[in-house]
């Protein structure tokens, strides 16, 4: 369906976004540009938080919650027809515009296919070209008519290669208060209002919890050997609970001293004096919230050799990357052990000056990063959805 001039009073869009931390992005994204375009329709892939916003998740967003070389082969296949069956339904009753959320190595792939038949593509979270693989800016260029930029630093990376970008804000920023309250977050999750809380953030897909699920535990008994009056909070991502709580179980720590949730990561981060959490999106949300944290990962072997040979930064964590500095602790691979992540942690809930100072950092970073990313968004949205389409050049 065509999209008249003005503002469009029910564009046709296809999304996919891969893993939990996707379908946050992408729920907030939809939420943006619900408000912009009330009747707005959309479909592919996603999890809950856009099914609640009425998008019709064709596969579900698990379906990509791989990451690691050697995790992605294992399902190579699977996947990949995924992207196949779903480019061909899209270019079979094309939408208006596809907007891949973040999951590059899925995405990326899939808008070079709609692009070079016509079909206008976003691409919504700039893959971190400017932390690792650096050569992909040649995938991007053939595959998105414009990217969304969550960083302020981005534009520039692109438009020096001639592609268009736009500044948007990272909607995590507009969707967290820039003073939450940890007294109302604890009362919410009926936690003791005068101990010192920790909250374990182990990561949002199997694998993460396969390997971070019993570590993060048993750092938490580690800690509190050192300090018992301490609680514990572990969010769990959807369909996940389960394995936590099996992981939990093997690794010794006291049921009693740790309140295991179903989702409400926000509430979370809310109500702790500092965190233990697996790299990814929930390092900066937790930046946002003003929270001391301790970064860790593990993954296969192999994946890490591989990774660790493209990195151009000495950071993983994106609080660390946007500070340009080791503002809080990573311990990757073999320095990730349940005594270095309980000595990490008790600095961090010890040290007085640096938690005070790490607040104003990110109270800061929130500020730059909050944009209003609703119309900013929209408006380059609706600019391209006003902008017929062109075929890009086939590849040699």
């Amino acid at each position: 369906m065509a999209v008249e001039p003005g503002r469009a009073a029910a564009p046709r869009l296809a999304l996919v976004a891969g893993e939990a931390s996707g379908d946050l992005l992408g729920g907030l994204l939809l939420g943006a540009l619900r408000g912009r375009w009330p009747a707005l329709r959309s479909a592919g892939i996603g999890g809950p938080r856009m099914a609640a916003l009425g998008f019709d998740a064709w596969w579900s967003h698990e379906k990509l919650a791989v990451r690691g070389y050697v995790e992605v082969l294992r399902h190579y296949r699977e996947i990949v027809g995924i992207r196949r069956s779903l480019g061909d339904r899209l270019l079979a009753d094309r939408p208006d515009l596809f907007i891949g959320v973040d999951a590059p190595d899925f995405n990326l792939e899939l808008e070079r296919r709609l692009k070079a038949e016509g079909v206008r593509t976003v691409h919504f979270i700039s893959p971190s070209i400017w932390a690792w693989r650096a050569g992909r800016i040649e995938t991007i260029r053939a595959a998105a008519d414009e990217v969304l930029c969550v960083f302020p630093f981005e534009p520039a990376l692109y438009h020096r290669a001639g592609i268009a970008a736009t500044y948007v804000g990272h909607p995590l920023a507009d969707a967290i208060a820039l003073h939450p309250s940890r007294d109302e977050a604890r009362a919410s999750l009926g936690l003791q209002p005068g101990q010192a809380v920790v909250a374990l953030l182990p990561g949002s897909r199997r694998s993460e919890i396969e390997q971070h699920g019993k570590l993060f535990a048993q750092a938490a008994c580690e800690l509190l050997r050192r300090r018992p009056d301490l609680q514990f909070v572990l969010p769990a991502a959807p369909g996940l609970k389960g394995l936590l709580e099996r992981a939990v179980q093997s690794s010794g720590l006291k049921p009693q001293r740790l309140l295991l949730l179903e989702g409400r990561s926000h509430a979370a981060l809310a109500a702790c004096d500092a965190v233990l959490v697996a790299s990814g999106t929930a390092t900066l949300e937790a930046a946002l919230f003003k929270r001391p944290m301790v970064i860790a990962y593990r993954m296969n072997a192999l994946s890490w050799q591989l990774m660790r040979r493209q990195r151009l930064q000495p950071w993983v964590g994106l609080p660390n990357i946007l500070l340009e500095r080791f503002a809080v602790p990573e311990r990757l691979q073999g320095e990730a052990t349940p005594r270095r992540l309980a000595d990490d942690l008790e600095q961090a809930l010890d040290d007085t000056a640096a938690r005070q100072a790490l607040e104003r950092d990110f109270t800061a970073l929130h500020r730059v990063l909050r944009q209003d990313m609703a119309a900013r968004a929209g408006a380059a949205i609706e600019r391209l959805l006003q902008t017929p389409a062109l075929p890009s050049a086939p590849r040699s």
